[in-house]
């Protein structure tokens, strides 16, 4: 089947090279010419020995091959004129086995009044394609870079350093972590600081599709591929991502029908429409992300280990807010501004009494809850007409946090006006006060705090309590 496959392939390209009306020239990737047809060969008024073997820029001084050898990129129909012969000429890479072995340039042989009307209309044909691009390019974008993720944490500057790493290798990157923690965010900056940033975000939610419709929206589909199916078929998202990348969010909420489906996909590049029957092959960077512990679903049967290990190349584990709570006050700073601009508001701080309420708070939501409820604070604020958040604007913290508010400075003294000290002096209290409970048990005292105990024991050694 292979050799017919081949002696099929053989014959349409012999009928290719021998059209008189299409002149065709072939070099490999060094850019010297490996083929050359008659029809070519008559345009340049030369012999093939004059040309085989050849650098191409030796033959003809301006040809763009070499341009597609770089950049691997097609040009589409564009007048050129070779030898004082008008032509239409199509540039485009070739490819073995997914690896680029040259570049073929084809030059379409007309009369003037012929070339002028045919590159008029492949001229509109392309403008018309570039507004769809230019309208699929800023549906399909990102929003943000690694200026927009806040904080100083050492931990989370070691991920946001992999995180930028990652990006310039386009490796697939598996970002762990829980609800709020900005893994969404990170995806964005990855693709934000990566080459592929002039091409398509396209995010996916995992959990927020149907299984009888996630294959389709991930792979597409051909017209008539399933009832109800759209007259000329569908590309899926992967297609839509091609050369940029594609944020798999929720991938633990993946079913694993579909689980078994995407790593095919991973493995080969390649996709396959419902009701289709060729593999479109796609470019891609991966990003998947999820706030489950996909370990532990592996050991339940409910996440396959082969795929874990595909998507797990890179790995961001976006710490919480709660191990971090001395980012609370620059994320603060940060999210008050961009809050007035949209709500159209001036408050302007947080009083001490209310930072200590936010320090105190264990943040199961994480930012996105400091981001909401910094926003109903600022309504209620508003309202009274107050330029500064006070205790009485976080009703629900005030209910949720009963222990009494340690002070911020230890030792009766003056309270500090800063607010990263501020934090840092809730954080360090907090902790003394839960090793003094546990009688200095570490192991104890990380879980009552939510801390990994790496985390607790930098912590210590920050406040100078290892001794404790």
């Amino acid at each position: 089947m292979e050799d017919l496959k081949n002696k099929v392939y053989i014959e349409i390209l012999d009928g290719i090279m021998e059209n008189h009306h299409i002149g065709i020239i072939m070099v490999d990737t060094l850019g010297n010419i490996n083929e050359v047809n008659k029809t070519y060969l008559e345009i340049l008024g030369l012999k093939e020995e004059d040309v085989l073997n050849k650098h191409i820029l030796e033959v003809t001084p301006h040809s763009r091959l070499p341009e597609v050898l770089r950049t691997r990129e097609v040009h589409l129909a564009e007048h050129w004129l070779v030898n004082g012969h008008d032509t239409i000429v199509f540039r485009m890479p070739l490819y073995k086995d997914g690896k680029m072995i040259g570049a073929m340039g084809q030059s379409l042989v007309l009369g003037a009044a012929g070339v002028k009307i045919l590159a008029k209309q492949l001229k509109d044909l392309e403008r018309e394609l570039n507004v769809y691009k230019d309208v699929v390019s800023s549906i399909y974008s990102s929003r943000y870079c690694f200026d927009n993720i806040v904080g100083e944490d050492a931990n989370l500057r070691n991920v946001k350093s992999i995180a930028q790493r990652a990006s310039n290798t386009g490796s697939t990157v598996l970002i762990m972590g829980e609800s709020g923690t900005g893994k969404e965010l990170f995806a964005n900056a990855i693709h934000q600081a990566s080459p592929r940033t002039d091409r398509p975000f396209v995010r996916v939610n995992c959990a927020a599709l149907p299984d009888n419709l996630l294959e389709s929206e991930l792979f597409g589909y051909e017209e008539g591929g399933f009832t109800g199916a759209r007259k000329g078929g569908k590309p899926g998202k992967f297609e839509m991502a091609d050369h940029g990348t594609i944020f798999l969010d929720e991938i633990g909420d993946m079913p694993p029908a579909m689980q078994a489906k995407l790593l095919i996909v991973l493995q080969e590049r390649e996709v396959e429409r419902v009701g289709g029957t060729k593999p479109i092959r796609v470019d891609v960077q991966v990003i998947a992300a999820t706030n489950r512990n996909l370990e532990d679903m592996m050991k339940k049967g409910k996440f396959r280990e082969d795929l874990y290990y595909r998507l797990n190349v890179v790995t961001l584990n976006v710490p919480s807010l709660r191990e971090r709570r001395q980012d609370i006050y620059l994320l603060i700073n940060y999210l008050l501004p961009k809050l007035n601009q949209r709500l159209n508001t001036q408050v302007k701080k947080v009083s001490p009494e209310a930072l200590q309420l936010l320090g105190r708070y264990e943040w199961p939501g994480n930012v996105r809850e400091l981001e909401n409820l910094l926003e109903r604070a600022i309504n209620l604020a508003d309202m009274n007409q107050d330029s500064c958040l006070s205790p009485e604007d976080f009703p629900s913290l005030s209910r949720m946090v009963v222990e009494p508010a340690p002070s911020i400075e230890p030792g009766g003294k003056e309270s500090v006006d800063n607010l990263g000290e501020a934090v840092g002096k809730i954080e360090e209290e907090t902790i003394r006060r839960v090793l003094q409970k546990t009688n200095n048990n570490k192991a104890q005292s990380a879980k009552i705090l939510g801390l990994n105990k790496s985390v607790l024991y930098r912590k210590l050694r920050k406040y100078s309590l290892m001794s404790d």
